[in-house]
């Protein structure tokens, strides 16, 4: 039987191997617009990791529509870093594109030298806070231009095809949508004229690359944004945008400004993907479906049931670039799947960095963090069974050292399996699988209750010792903290204790706001039960939404400082405020808890005080380091390293990159 994944497709005329398509992700990997190493080898293992199609970008078709880090096209001297990049791409087995885009009023004048964004209306932006100057025709028909003259350069370069993106709230969109078009001249005004300058870009392009060059356009099947373009007209384009000759249609959802999550952790598995179909019953094109499809077997039903015939795979292949490989070789159990906790990828942009990956250390470092086989192989205990620990003892093994993992409980994950308790949190589970499959993977012995203590040095005799201990939780010294009624935070999301119906969770951080949504959802509509009273007309819409948000447990959370989930990550924090909202949980910033009573938390804020009722307190004030250990290792005088929260607690990226490095540089 063919597998559906990995049966080839054509695209005009030219043949994919298989059905994953990568996606045009910003990398922030380009050197002022110019390939660089970085990037090349960036792609390279994807293609050697057997993606069909890879395509990079986006990239600039003049100089207001990017900014440095992004890819350059729009001069003709970016055209041999391009080569080069296409070069990679071949040689190693995929297939490759070039997205192009110009940001419009998305992008920031730092990034342009000081220069005005432009855009169809002078609309101020939400994401970027400024006000774009609003394009003269002359000036848009020589953006269009620009366009066809990037397309050239990309086929010139020796890629296989052309993409442009016409969607996420960029240019092309912002003609469409009525939000961001307020025009009156032939661009603006009705669907016809909004949809203008997309569909002559379209022309131009086609005109620059020929007939038989593939051309590609990524558009929203959804903007997610109210007053924007509807479904249906989003569809109507799609049928406009076959007929005038493009190839193939990638859809993705929401503009960067929406409020819909769209690629976080809480974001279901392949949920967008009926938008994919909605435009695929129109169009007789081949259409992908994209956004968190992070599973070949997702992957699969996907294509299988009529939902697209390709499905793109993005940040899942900059967690494990062998992803298509495995599945072809139905190796799948040992995939590391991305947990779309956008740590590595979407923070790292907002921080002007390059994209990292907090499952995959070696993104974005192929070259520099290879590792090789040691030619002294040595006996290595890592203690502790954590992300820093697995992490750690994996890339050890990896160097043909003989690692033992020593845990000291009766299962491994740690702190895993705490930020994978709450709702929309689950990937973090599978996270703490994926590594405990690349343990039994790396030859590494795992001992399981183990006691590390005088004896166990004196009678194991490691050549070298990795201490990842990890943390634990912090009691406050608050009077009443000891009472028989107050919890750990850990307690709650282990489900090793049970709380009442008011609740009042001390500390406002991540730990504090996951431990507070999961006890606001208890008492809440399951999904099975709220399709099952939806499709059988139990109740009505508004009714079922309310029985969805509205649980039976009330929650307070309680922070010293000003800002709630300050630790999380800028691409998280926003939806996880928006769900505490959502869900009914009172917050108190800025309040300090003065006492702990069997009836009440007695707070202090502004001067005055409050008494707020609980019959259940969780404690979520933070983590230290777990250094009970650390006397003992120094003391036995082996080298050793110290790793993940046993060094500082922090964010579990960082416990994944130190254990990583730590297990690497044994020498």
């Amino acid at each position: 039987m063919i597998d559906p994944l990995f049966e080839p497709i054509t695209i005009n005329r030219l043949e994919v191997r298989n059905r994953i398509f990568m996606p045009a992700m910003h990398m922030n990997m380009a050197v002022n617009y110019a390939v660089s190493d970085r990037l090349v080898d960036f792609y390279a293992e994807r293609a050697r990791g057997g993606a069909g199609m890879i395509t990079v970008g986006y990239a600039t078709v003049d100089e207001l529509s990017g900014n440095p880090g992004n890819i350059g096209a729009h001069k003709d001297s970016y055209i041999p870093g391009l080569t080069r990049l296409a070069t990679a791409i071949r040689d190693n087995g995929a297939r490759s594109s070039v997205q192009l885009n110009h940001a419009g009023r998305y992008n920031h004048s730092m990034l342009t030298g000081g220069k005005q964004p432009v855009a169809p209306s002078a609309i101020a932006s939400r994401l970027t806070r400024e006000t774009p100057r609003e394009l003269e025709i002359p000036e848009i028909e020589e953006i269009i231009d620009s366009f066809a003259q990037a397309a050239r350069r990309v086929k010139e370069s020796g890629f296989d095809a052309v993409e442009i993106l016409s969607g996420t709230g960029y240019l092309i969109s912002q003609f469409l949508s009525p939000l961001t078009n307020k025009r009156t001249d032939r661009y603006g005004g009705d669907f016809n004229n909004r949809i203008r300058f997309g569909l002559e870009v379209i022309a131009a392009v086609r005109s620059a690359v020929g007939e038989e060059f593939p051309l590609l356009v990524r558009m929203n099947g959804n903007e997610f944004m109210k007053g924007g373009s509807s479904r249906a007209e989003l569809q109507d384009y799609a049928l406009r945008l076959a007929a005038a000759g493009v190839n193939a249609l990638c859809i993705n959802v929401g503009w960067h400004e929406a409020q819909v999550p769209q690629i976080v952790t809480e974001v279901p598995r392949g949920v967008f993907g009926y938008l994919a179909r909605s435009i695929k019953r129109l169009v007789a094109i081949p259409v992908i479906a994209s956004h968190r499809i992070n599973d070949p077997d997702l992957a699969r039903e996907m294509i299988a049931d009529g939902y697209c015939d390709m499905v793109a795979v993005g940040r899942a292949l900059i967690a494990d670039p062998y992803f298509p490989e495995k599945a072809r070789s139905r190796h799948e159990a040992d995939i590391v799947h991305c947990v779309a906790c956008g740590q590595g990828c979407f923070d790292n942009l907002f921080k002007m960095k390059a994209v990292e990956c907090l499952c995959n250390p070696r993104a974005g470092y192929e070259r520099i963090r290879k590792i090789t086989r040691s030619d002294t192989p040595l006996n290595v205990a890592v203690i502790g069974g954590g992300a820093a620990g697995m992490s750690a003892a994996i890339s050890a093994a990896e160097r043909g050292h003989r690692v033992t993992l020593h845990e000291s409980g009766n299962h491994l994950g740690g702190q895993l399996l705490l930020a994978g308790a709450p709702p929309g949190r689950e990937e973090f589970m599978e996270l703490a699988a994926d590594l405990e499959r690349q343990l039994q993977l790396s030859g590494a012995t795992v001992v399981l209750n183990s006691t590390v203590d005088d004896q166990f040095f004196q009678t194991s005799h490691p050549d070298a010792i990795i201490l990842a201990a990890g943390g634990l939780p912090i009691t406050p010294p608050i009077p009443g903290a000891d009472l028989p009624h107050v919890v750990q935070a850990w307690d709650v999301l282990t489900k090793s204790v049970t709380t009442g119906k008011h609740v009042v969770v001390i500390g406002g951080g991540a730990v504090g706001i996951e431990t507070a949504l999961l006890l606001a959802e208890k008492g809440t509509l399951s999904g099975d039960a709220l399709k099952f009273l939806l499709v059988h007309g139990a109740e009505s819409v508004e009714a079922l939404y309310e029985l969805a948000i509205h649980g039976s447990t009330e929650v307070t959370v309680i922070e010293m400082l000003g800002e709630l989930g300050k630790n999380f990550g800028k691409s998280t924090r926003w939806g996880m405020m928006q769900d505490v909202e959502r869900y009914g949980v009172k917050t108190r910033a800025t309040a300090k808890v003065i006492e702990i009573m069997p009836d009440c938390v007695r707070i202090e804020c502004d001067g005055t005080r409050e008494d707020i009722p609980a019959d259940s307190v969780v404690l979520a004030v933070g983590t230290r380091s777990n250094n009970s250990l650390r006397e003992i290792v120094e003391t036995s005088g082996i080298p050793f390293r110290i790793v993940g929260d046993a060094v500082q607690p922090a964010m579990v990226f960082d416990a994944i990159h130190q254990g990583f490095t730590a297990g690497r540089e044994i020498c």
